[in-house]
């Protein structure tokens, strides 16, 4: 067997495995060491597995993703966001499903300080969803609103499904946080014109508020949005203004919610250990996965199979607007079924000598793929957020109708999925740059 075919049925065996539903992170490394072994025997499987792994995670900018996560855990064990969604709600009353696009600009909030999807599904499902279904809205638009707001928080910096991408293909994580804000907001407003749309409809789904809110009701609910305010002035002002790095933004944000938390004498010992338990184990399994990724990338490299694939794609075709059809067909494929971090760590090591050829800016590529991956996030039949939304909920809705609730708001992501694809410089334009 030539390495080349070693390396493509390793693929295959790898591929087989995670439909199986093998946990994916050891998958790669089972199926890259064996191929090592196969390809340089002992010596060279048990010398990648001695230094690829610490050099993955002794990257200093990987450093910062278990301090973004301790952050947003802080902020939604602490219920530092509730005062968001309540802000909102008061100062939209007027508007129709008020309390629906409440909660994607309560989402859109939580996301610049959390840079975790689920994070932002469970925090407004547990708040929004229950004021919704009391004002007498529809539990499809209420649930379905919910947890495609919560896709918000991997766009809106600080998100860690960037700050991995950017240790993998090696580029500015604070260039990508810049670029990320404004596809961020461009997907809120899309919701937003999702949820106008169907109740002009429909106005049955979303009955107005008729709650009389005056000023001093609106400027008292604003007051209680400062614990995010503070954070997000601490870290981004920090960030953007080249004061520490995006490792030091993740820490001064923890200690600033950690800090926030406290004032609000919110911080107990059980929600102190709640957040640094949850941060270890997503932290612990980011890793694993990371260096599954990293030693299938050698794996690839060795035998050879890596290049194959490129060449076979770029061969095939050099037309950039067919391999970007190819990898939004992919990338929606594997969404079905794959978390997204595990998604884009198992396909970056042939993806991106693809990208670098066909042209692309890696930058924009990374919006563009965090963007699919978030869609995945929503689409059966995994669906993360939607089974977020359940285990919050409970009894009160069936999966399936959270499901059909996201059903519109799935079509608005591909509109502007189809936005920053075709305008190239929407997502640019924030660091002087252009798609040309």
């Amino acid at each position: 067997m030539t390495e080349i075919a070693t390396g493509l049925w390793g693929l295959a065996l790898l591929f087989v495995l995670i439909a199986l539903r093998f946990p994916i992170g050891l998958a790669m490394i089972g199926v890259s060491f064996g191929g090592l072994y196969l390809l340089g025997g002992w010596r060279v499987a048990w010398g990648s597995m001695g230094i690829l792994p610490f050099n993955f995670a002794a990257s200093w900018l990987l450093s910062s993703v278990p301090m973004f996560l301790l952050l947003g855990f802080i902020c939604y064990h602490a219920r530092l966001t509730e005062g968001l969604f309540r802000a909102a709600r008061v100062w939209l009353q007027g508007l129709p499903g008020g309390l629906a696009i409440a909660s994607v600009m309560g989402s859109a909030g939580f996301a610049a300080v959390s840079g975790s999807s689920i994070a932002c599904s469970a925090t407004m499902g547990r708040i929004a969803v229950p004021e919704m279904t009391k004002a007498g809205y529809h539990p499809e638009l209420a649930t379905g609103t919910v947890a495609v707001a919560g896709t918000i928080g991997a766009l809106i910096p600080p998100s860690v499904i960037m700050l991995i991408y950017a240790v993998i293909a090696q580029v500015p994580v604070t260039s990508l946080f810049l670029t990320g804000i404004l596809a961020g907001l461009l997907t809120a407003v899309g919701y937003i014109v999702v949820i106008l749309i169907r109740i002009r409809i429909n106005p049955a789904l979303a009955p107005r508020d008729g709650n009389p809110y005056t000023l001093r009701d609106r400027l008292l609910m604003t007051r209680d949005t400062w614990p995010i305010v503070i954070i997000m002035l601490g870290v981004f002002a920090g960030l953007f203004g080249g004061i520490f790095t995006a490792t030091e933004a993740g820490a001064v944000g923890a200690f600033l919610a950690t800090l926030v938390a406290l004032l609000k004498r919110t911080l107990t010992l059980k929600v102190l250990i709640a957040a640094i338990t949850d941060t270890v184990l997503t932290t612990s399994t980011m890793i694993i996965i990371g260096v599954g990724a990293t030693v299938l990338t050698r794996f690839l490299a060795f035998s050879g199979a890596g290049d194959f694939l490129g060449e076979l794609v770029m061969g095939a075709t050099s037309d950039p607007v067919v391999i970007m059809l190819g990898l939004v067909v992919l990338y929606v494929f594997l969404g079905l079924f794959l978390e997204p971090v595990g998604a884009m760590l198992l396909t970056l090591p042939l993806v991106l000598p693809i990208v670098k050829d066909a042209g692309f800016d890696l930058i924009w590529f990374g919006i563009i793929l965090t963007k699919l991956l978030e869609i995945g996030m929503v689409t059966p039949p995994v669906g993360m957020n939607v089974f977020v939304i359940k285990g919050v909920v409970g009894n009160l809705v069936t999966t399936s109708q959270i499901f059909r609730g996201i059903g519109w708001f799935l079509l608005m992501d591909f509109v502007i999925l189809a936005i920053l694809i075709v305008f190239p410089d929407l997502v640019l334009f924030p660091l002087g740059l252009t798609g040309d």
